[in-house]
């Protein structure tokens, strides 16, 4: 199926969850924020959320400076 995953086309498998969307971009779940069509995913619940067909998904990267 397909979602906006950061403003780009991205096809991923039916089913997936937000966990399983990380891993499969090598992203670790505890740098990062989630948020589809506009709500912030709880990282406790990565594992639960399912993504559907047409979802817009945001990964936010943690970054530091100064």
């Amino acid at each position: 199926m397909q979602i906006t995953l950061n403003g780009k086309p991205c096809d991923v498998e039916e089913g997936a969850t937000v966990a399983r969307l990380l891993e499969s971009h090598d992203i670790a779940p505890g740098q990062v924020a989630v948020e589809i069509n506009c709500g912030i995913v709880p990282r406790d619940a990565f594992g639960e959320r399912r993504i559907m067909a047409n979802d817009i998904v945001e990964i936010l990267r943690f970054v530091g400076g100064g």
